[in-house]
C-alpha cells in the first residue's frame, strides 16, 4: 500500500470514526456527572444509572431497526435522518423537567447515535474484505479508542465552568455538527442494485439466517458478553473510584481515559498480529487474556486491594477487549455479504442489549462495593470461553452440508 493510499485510508477512517465514536461519546461523556444529577433531580444512584441503562437501550434497538433500513434504503439516508434527531434529543436531555424525562430522552438519544456505529460499519464492509477487512476495522478501532479518553475529559471540563446540562448542550453541537457532514462528506456506498426488499418478512428472514449461523453468532456473543461486562465498569466507575477510593471528578476523567489507550493497544496489537497467524488465533489470545485479566479484577475488589492495582487490572481486560473488538468483527461479518447491515446492527446491539443488564446490578450492593463489579466481569469472561466452546469450536465438527445450511 503507497503513502497516498493509506492517507486516504487514514483519512476515510477518521471519518467513519466520528460516526463510530458518537455512541461511546453519548454514554460516557456524562458519567463524571452523575452524582451532579442525581441531587439536581432529587433522585438516588439507580435512576441516574437507569438513564445509562436506557441510553444502552436505544443503542441497542436503534442499530436493529437502522440496520436492515440501511440494506433497503442505503447508508446515507438513515443516517442523515438520525443525526438530526440526536441533535434535537440531546437538547430535549439539557432541559428535561424531571428524571423520568431525562431517562426517555436518553433512549431516543442513544437510538439515534446508533445510526452511525452499525452504518459506519455497514459502509466499512461494503469496501473491504478479508485481511484488509480486518486491518482497515483494527484502524477504526484503533481512532475510536480515543473516545473514552476524550468524552469523559470533555466532560468533566464542561461541568468545571457549568452545570451537567452543559453537556448535553456540547453533545447537541456535535449533532449539528454530524449532520453537516453526512450531507457534504458521507457518498453511497450501497448499490441500488445490491439493496435488498423492504418485505418485512424478509427483514425477519435475515435476522433469522444471522441467528442460525453458529460462528457468526458465536464470535458475536463471546464480544457482546464481553464488552457487557465493559458496559458494567462504564456504570459503575463513577461511584467506585469517586465514593470507595475518593477520587476527584478530573481524576476519574484520568483514569477512566486509560480505557481508550488500552482499547488502542489491543487494537494496534490486532494489526500487528493480523499478518502472523490466523484470525481466530487472533481470537483466543484474547480471550485467553480477557480470562486471566479479568481474574485479576475479581481478586482485587474482594480482597478491597489497592487503587492501583484494580485500575491496572482494569487496564489489562480493556486490552483484551481492544483485541476481541475488531478480530471477531471480521470474523462474523466478512462472508454476510448484502445483509452486511442487518449483520453489523446484530453484531452491534448485544454489547448494549447486554450492557443494559449488567449497568444496573453493578449497584446492586450500594455506591460503596466494588464486588459486584468484580463478579460481572469475571463471570463475562466464562461466557466468552463457553459461547467460543459450544458455538464455534463445535462448528467445526459440523458436516459440511449442514454448515451451508445453517449459513
Amino acid at each position: 500500500m503507497n503513502s497516498k493510499t493509506n492517507k486516504h485510508q487514514v483519512r476515510f477512517a477518521l471519518l467513519l470514526a466520528v460516526f463510530c465514536a458518537l455512541g461511546p461519546f453519548t454514554v460516557d461523556m456524562y458519567l463524571s456527572s452523575f452524582p451532579e444529577i442525581m441531587r439536581f433531580f432529587d433522585t438516588n444512584a439507580s435512576m441516574v444509572q437507569a438513564s445509562l441503562t436506557s441510553a444502552l437501550l436505544g443503542l441497542s434497538l436503534g442499530q436493529i431497526i437502522i440496520g436492515p433500513l440501511s440494506d433497503v434504503h442505503g447508508r446515507r439516508k438513515p443516517l442523515l435522518f438520525s443525526m438530526i434527531l440526536f441533535f434535537i434529543s440531546s437538547v430535549g436531555c439539557a432541559i428535561s423537567p424531571n428524571v423520568e424525562v431525562f431517562i426517555v430522552l436518553r433512549f431516543i438519544q442513544g437510538f439515534s447515535a446508533s445510526a452511525g456505529l452499525v452504518i459506519a460499519r455497514a459502509i466499512i464492509s461494503d469496501m473491504y474484505d478479508g485481511i484488509e477487512l480486518t486491518k482497515f476495522f483494527a484502524l477504526l478501532t484503533t481512532i475510536t479508542s480515543v473516545t473514552p479518553l476524550l468524552s469523559p475529559l470533555a466532560g468533566s471540563a464542561v461541568i468545571s465552568f457549568t452545570s451537567w446540562i452543559g453537556v448535553f448542550i456540547f453533545t447537541g453541537i456535535v449533532g449539528i455538527y454530524l449532520t453537516i457532514m453526512t450531507v457534504w462528506k458521507v457518498k453511497e456506498t450501497l448499490s441500488v442494485g445490491n439493496r435488498i426488499s423492504s418485505d418485512f418478512k424478509g427483514l425477519l428472514k435475515n435476522y433469522k439466517t444471522l441467528l442460525q449461523d453458529r460462528k457468526f453468532m458465536g464470535y458475536g456473543l463471546a464480544s457482546g458478553v464481553l464488552f457487557g461486562g465493559c458496559f458494567a465498569y462504564i456504570s459503575g466507575s463513577p461511584f467506585i473510584y469517586q465514593n470507595i477510593y475518593g477520587v476527584s471528578p478530573q481524576m476519574f476523567s484520568i483514569l477512566f481515559a486509560l480505557n481508550g489507550i488500552s482499547l488502542m493497544l489491543g487494537a494496534q496489537l490486532v494489526k500487528r498480529l493480523a499478518e502472523r497467524t490466523t484470525p481466530h488465533k487472533i481470537f483466543l489470545i484474547g480471550l485467553l487474556s480477557s480470562f486471566v485479566s479479568s481474574l485479576a479484577v475479581l481478586i482485587v475488589v474482594l480482597t478491597h486491594g489497592p487503587l492501583a492495582a484494580l485500575v491496572i487490572s482494569l487496564f489489562l481486560s480493556n486490552v483484551a477487549l481492544g483485541i476481541i473488538g475488531p478480530i471477531s468483527f471480521t470474523l462474523a461479518i466478512e462472508s454476510q455479504g448484502h445483509i452486511a447491515g442487518s449483520a453489523s446492527a446484530l453484531l452491534g446491539i448485544l454489547p448494549f442489549l447486554l450492557g443494559s443488564i449488567t449497568s444496573p446490578l453493578v449497584g446492586i450492593a450500594g455506591e460503596y462495593s466494588a464486588i459486584p463489579l468484580g463478579v460481572i466481569i469475571f463471570a463475562t469472561s466464562l461466557l466468552a470461553v463457553f459461547f467460543n466452546a459450544v458455538l464455534i469450536r463445535n462448528t467445526k465438527a459440523v458436516p459440511a452440508s449442514e454448515e451451508m445450511n445453517l449459513d
